[in-house]
């Protein structure tokens, strides 16, 4: 997964959808964890990026909704950053909750304002759009 996101970030993102926007879709399972697994490719998310000028404007996916599911891929994250020494985050436990309660089936999308704003007025940095930076 770390060398995905390295190839990906330093090898191929910046030559994406230069003349239109381009759609990743089908990613790995290690790469959507809250995505729902394909049920024709079960090693495939459901999930997707767009991308725009080498910008990663939106990142979508469908909604897992198994909740087994979901706080079985919590707790191998917390596994994996423990071995890793990183800052392991407390399982959302009020997601977990709303999935055994049940929820319909659902997909959204993520989208940068700022980012649509580098593509339009061809800007290589997020502080030339954003008004403060933190």
């Amino acid at each position: 997964s770390a060398w995905l996101d390295l190839m990906i970030s330093h090898l191929i993102e910046y030559k994406l959808g230069l003349e239109k926007p381009v759609f990743i879709y089908d990613y790995p399972k290690c790469q959507a964890a809250l995505a729902k697994l394909s049920n024709s490719k079960p090693q495939v998310a459901e999930r997707f990026e767009v991308y725009y000028k080498g910008i990663e404007l939106g990142n979508g996916f469908h909604e897992l909704l198994d909740s087994k599911e979901q706080e079985f891929r919590f707790k191998l994250d917390q596994e994996k950053r423990k071995k890793l020494g990183l800052n392991i985050p407390e399982i959302d436990s009020r997601l977990i909750s709303a999935l055994e309660h049940g929820m319909p089936a659902c997909a959204g999308i993520s989208i940068g304002i700022d980012r649509l704003l580098m593509t339009k007025l061809n800007k290589k940095s997020f502080k030339e759009v954003v008004s403060f930076t933190v």
